[in-house]
């Protein structure tokens, strides 16, 4: 009989897990830039020197977690993902990964499909247990119906605004208006050109005869431009403050979740009234 040498198989060395980090900030603020700053700082360290993880990118999106339009990182994370080159991801909450539910299971079973895992620190919660799904989907769940409380309380907000007919005084660039102090107040020698626009159209000059005599004359724009665009011109003539009224909520945000707006034709109730001079 033939001595049959039985080689044992060599010990796999301890792999090295290739991780990643995913940061989100709803906007642009001073503060959420702050804090945004010192949370990719803090995990490109807390990465980096661990001795069994290889730094594989911190990813960041300064975008609203309802909707998963506008986050580049977040897609360009999980295309990493999905070509191996991400073992594990470590994110602060669950809420920075989406407040939309659905999208939260999506993500997480996008991963654990593929042997990855999420791990959501201020849960202590990790996305690669299955056992632990319905606990993460409980706690989107909360995170989403904070967003719509949010939302009605702005909304809220807004109509009771309307009704006692205080209207918003962040205008900027506004042809024939300033705003001092919270108050609106006309400016007279921009009053002038806007007087002078409306009774040129009302003589029936065109938008682009309007605007050759305006340039002629040497009268710039609100902003300093000596070259004048017919759709300024256009929207200015439309524009019912200038006729010292404003219409409130001609638009409304239709659903919270897609931020989507709608024309306002009678679904809510709309508010118009003088504005102080």
């Amino acid at each position: 009989m033939k001595n049959v040498k039985i080689i044992p198989p060599k010990p796999k060395e301890n792999k090295k897990l290739k991780v990643a980090a995913y940061c989100r900030v709803s906007t642009s603020g001073p503060e959420q830039l702050h804090s945004l700053e010192i949370q990719i700082k803090t995990y490109k360290k807390m990465i980096k020197d661990h001795p069994n993880w290889l730094f594989a990118g911190v990813f960041y999106d300064i975008e609203s977690g309802l909707r998963r339009s506008g986050r580049k990182s977040l897609d360009k994370m999980l295309r990493k993902a999905a070509k191996d080159k991400i073992d594990y991801i470590i994110i602060k909450s669950i809420s920075r990964v989406s407040r939309d539910t659905l999208l939260i299971l999506k993500i997480i079973r996008f991963l654990r499909e593929r042997g990855i895992n999420m791990h959501f620190e201020n849960e202590n919660l990790d996305s690669i247990n299955a056992d632990k799904e319905f606990e993460i989907t409980l706690r989107g769940m909360l995170a989403q119906d904070e967003s719509r409380n949010t939302s009605e309380n702005i909304q809220w907000g807004f109509q009771r605004k309307f009704e006692k007919g205080d209207i918003f005084t962040k205008y900027k660039n506004f042809m024939g208006y300033d705003c001092v102090d919270g108050e609106i107040t006309v400016v007279p020698e921009q009053a002038e050109v806007v007087r002078k626009i409306f009774e040129l159209y009302l003589k029936g000059l065109s938008l682009g005869q309007i605007k050759s005599y305006l340039e002629s004359q040497g009268i710039k724009t609100v902003t300093g431009k000596e070259v004048w665009d017919t759709k300024t011109i256009q929207r200015m003539l439309k524009n019912e403050k200038h006729k010292g009224d404003t219409m409130l909520q001609k638009t409304f945000t239709e659903d919270f979740m897609t931020g989507k707006k709608s024309k306002n034709i009678g679904q809510r109730s709309r508010h118009g009234g003088k504005q102080r001079k």
